[in-house]
């Protein structure tokens, strides 16, 4: 199929990197927290915890994401960066953010506030398990904007259009690519819609929930990030988010069968720690 004939069935890019006077990456990075923190907010108060430590938390664990996603991409694609544009790496309105880097440093950073206020840890990972995907789906829109993070060229009629300034060289002549950026909020989507449904069959363990969305989120990346176009470093010759998928999915199969599925007598899904001792109710 010829450019013209895929372009027909095609999706525009934008005009412009801008909603009036902010950076549509930013804003949609914002806005995928807000709602975030407010379905994280929301199941917290179902599962019976004062919703208001959702937001604590993410006053803390927020920046300390967005910090480790940003230091993420830096250290994995430093030749964009080094030695010919080191303060580049502080233009984060360009785009640029880790994904792992931010999930690992914001989980850990929560995880620490959430023990300071008495949480128990694995029901609290499971609350705000179907929030960080939906988080992710909302800020990779921000890439459209961008015109980055697309895969290789493509015919197919949801092929996304590029303008020639932001095609890989070796693209030059391509009209149209694979919108992986699209893909892979899709698939965050559809991921939110199965958490949720297995939260409210109870069948899993406390903290499996997050288990799950470590693996699901790692199978969905392997298969978007083996279209992407984009330059990246390299691990024995493979992409190193191809490596840190199969790692996460992995890791996440051996925890579930290590900590097994079902549920146990003794698993609790109280909020609190010392909740169950505190009302004499009977551990869950």
């Amino acid at each position: 199929m010829g450019h013209a004939a895929a372009l027909v069935g095609s999706i525009p890019s934008p005009g412009s990197n801008r909603l009036g006077p902010l950076h549509a990456y930013g804003l949609m990075i914002a806005l995928g927290v807000l709602a975030a923190i407010e379905l994280a907010a929301r199941r917290w108060a179902k599962r019976g915890g004062d919703p208001n430590d959702m937001w604590a938390i993410a006053v803390w664990a927020v920046p300390a994401g967005l910090v480790g996603a940003r230091l993420y991409h830096v250290i994995t694609d430093w030749k964009t960066y080094f030695p010919d544009r080191p303060l580049d790496a502080l233009a984060i309105w360009q785009g640029g953010l880790g994904i792992p880097g931010g999930i690992i440093c914001g989980v850990a950073v929560g995880v620490y506030v959430g023990r300071r206020k008495g949480i128990r840890l694995p029901v609290g990972l499971d609350t705000v398990a179907p929030a960080l995907p939906l988080a992710q789906a909302i800020g990779r829109v921000g890439n459209w904007f961008n015109q980055e993070v697309f895969g290789r060229p493509s015919d197919l009629p949801w092929g996304l259009e590029i303008d020639p300034a932001h095609r890989p060289a070796r693209y030059a002549h391509a009209a149209t690519f694979h919108p992986t950026f699209l893909y892979e909020a899709l698939w965050n989507l559809a991921l939110v819609g199965v958490l949720v449904w297995l939260d409210r069959k109870r069948i899993l363990r406390p903290g499996d929930l997050f288990v799950v969305y470590v693996g699901g989120y790692g199978l969905g990346r392997l298969w978007v990030e083996s279209l992407r176009s984009d330059e990246a470093s390299l691990l024995l010759g493979v992409r190193v988010n191809i490596w840190m998928s199969l790692l996460a999915i992995v890791g996440a199969a051996v925890v579930l069968a290590v900590r097994g599925v079902r549920r146990r007598p003794g698993d609790s899904d109280e909020p609190y720690l010392g909740t169950a001792a505190a009302t004499g109710a009977p551990e869950r």
